[in-house]
């Protein structure tokens, strides 16, 4: 009897070794967001930007057709980081205190980002690129909500949300502020802060590898191409020369038909433009032209640091067992930045100081000293430049979805979401139909990581998760029924299934069938009051739950 339980034992023990000898181990992760960019930009979702890097990625991996952000920059990585939605993350607006749990403007305590929760994972943590999800932006102030403090390894990049491309507004490397000119371990011919995010995301990579390490690691890299200013290369702006002459109309025109022809659009109409090109005067075109044509190269140079990362994986032996996501965090933007001509500009050249930092969103100057200047009587892409590309060209990216960044219409909250990871998705070149959000980044980090998701965190109470994990989507085109919420200065929607029920602020609720009019043209909330009140009250019983209410303090008095 003892012989026959010792076998019994060892066949238990043997048969356990293998089931986690068999069990893939576990992935590298690179969470990759871009900042400014409409659901139509990138070429494998419709557009004429050449983007070779992401198409491959796309064709040998998987594309979300129903991916949602919450419309807005901060909000968007308050919620990517944490899982939850923007309020519960403490960042329902902007990077200000609005005095109510929601609204905070720093990134809640009561949340773990995805380096937090990785970590004790055993992975190692790297991030490239744009915070944004902190008041706190001195750099001998308060850290408490840094990279560093909030679970990354290194950190490269800036604590703000937007700048000069060629000299980074709070630029930083781990905790200390450094300027284009002074930092020891990055001096390239030319900065270009895409690059710069492109350049040690690889040399992270790099690193890890040298250094020996066998355990896997996270890597969050956050562009902020195609952001304004509208600032690029002139070798790359040169690419699109003449790409636009047709103007607004015939691009968009172009894009929507090509994305009938991919199966990104199933039967939607095309929603108006705001303006027709024939209507600008002559003089104006070649600025309009100018303004897209430096879009798209910002666009293309983000492409091509991806490619660069790519290919450091692939020299690190690393590219088949990394999980990849790609995705945006808003629509195409219509702010004015930039399009009207510059007042009280600098007078003179007065250079900066090697150690001199960038103390503004908009310098008054160049690193080289030169005015920086705006309007349409200066062309964009230099660094003496500080331009917007416009509601008209922001019209095209979101193609064919009305509104804008801000909005939580379409056009404000659609994304592309790419998935590559060869060693863990079989299939290839296929659509994922089911709406998700980027709250379930998070929940598919802590899937296919292993981790675990904690109740307390360094004395706090963390809330529980809001997303899904992806990982059964990766192998199965199984539409889930679910229900997302969005709220930003008032501007409110909910999905239910096929229904989304959405308005703008001081306007009546919409409400739009997704199936059949995902450009939302066709408001059915008089033909279906029952529908419009029941998604109307399912949404006011979410945004109790999630921190939507009680809203900021300027507006106590409202409900």
């Amino acid at each position: 009897m003892k012989m026959k339980k010792f076998v019994s034992n060892l066949l238990g023990l043997c048969l356990m070794a293998s089931v986690a000898y068999a069990q893939p181990e576990k992935p590298n992760i690179i969470v990759i967001m871009s900042d400014d960019m409409g659901y139509s930009d990138i070429g494998c979702y419709g557009g004429e930007i050449a983007t070779p890097t992401l198409d491959s990625l796309a064709s040998n991996g998987l594309r979300y057709t129903q991916f949602y952000n919450t419309g807005r920059c901060c909000p968007t990585r308050a919620s990517l980081l944490t899982g939850l939605y923007a309020h519960q993350a403490g960042i329902g607006e902007m990077t200000n205190d609005g005095g109510q749990p929601g609204y905070q403007g720093d990134l809640s305590h009561n949340a773990v980002t995805m380096a937090e929760a990785l970590k004790p994972a055993g992975y190692s943590t790297y991030m490239s690129g744009k915070w944004h999800v902190t008041k706190q932006l001195k750099p001998d102030g308060d850290k408490s909500n840094w990279p560093l403090q909030r679970g990354f390894d290194k950190f490269y990049g800036t604590i703000i949300g937007a700048g000069s491309f060629f000299d980074p507004w709070t630029l930083t490397r781990g905790d200390k502020a450094i300027t284009p000119d002074n930092d020891e371990e990055y001096q390239p011919e030319q900065y270009y802060y895409t690059d710069a995010i492109s350049d040690n995301a690889v040399k992270f990579i790099n690193e890890h590898n040298a250094e020996g390490k066998k355990n896997p690691f996270f890597m969050y890299v956050a562009y902020t191409a195609a952001h304004w200013p509208m600032h690029a290369l002139e070798k790359d702006i040169a690419k699109y020369k003449g790409k636009y002459d047709a103007g607004y109309k015939v691009i968009r025109r172009a894009r929507y038909e090509k994305m009938k022809k991919l199966g990104l659009i199933k039967g939607w109409d095309l929603s108006p433009a705001p303006e027709l090109w024939e209507d600008f005067p002559d003089e104006q075109k070649a600025w309009e032209l100018r303004c897209m044509e430096v879009y798209a190269a910002m666009v293309d140079s983000m492409d091509q640091g991806i490619g660069r990362i790519v290919q450091s994986l692939k020299d690190n032996n690393q590219f088949d067992n990394t999980l990849i996501l790609f995705f945006q965090d808003n629509g195409g933007c219509a702010e004015n930045y930039g399009r009207k001509p510059t007042k009280n500009p600098a007078e003179g050249v007065v250079p900066m100081g090697k150690d001199e930092l960038q103390t503004r969103m908009i310098p008054e100057r160049s690193r080289a000293g030169y005015p920086v200047l705006s309007g349409p009587e200066v062309m964009p892409g230099p660094s003496e430049t500080y331009i917007a590309y416009g509601k008209n060209w922001a019209n095209v990216s979101n193609t064919p979805f009305r509104l804008y960044k801000s909005y939580n219409h379409e056009g404000g909250i659609a994304t592309p979401l790419i998935v590559h990871w060869p060693k863990g998705i079989k299939t290839k070149n296929e659509f994922r139909d089911q709406p998700g959000h980027l709250i379930d980044i998070m929940a598919t980090c802590v899937d296919l990581s292993g981790a675990s998701y904690p109740e307390n965190f360094n004395g706090h109470k963390i809330q529980a998760m809001e997303g899904q994990s992806l990982a059964s989507s990766f192998e199965s085109n199984t539409v889930k029924d679910r229900v997302l919420i969005w709220e930003h200065f008032e501007n409110a929607a909910i999905r239910q299934g096929n229904w989304k029920l959405v308005k703008l602020k001081g306007h009546d609720w919409e409400l739009y069938d997704m199936v059949k009019d995902r450009s939302e043209l066709n408001d059915l909330a008089e033909t279906h009051p029952e529908k419009a009140n029941e998604l109307e009250a399912l949404w006011e019983k979410n945004a109790h739950r999630t921190l939507i209410y009680p809203k900021p303090v300027r507006d106590r008095k409202k409900k």
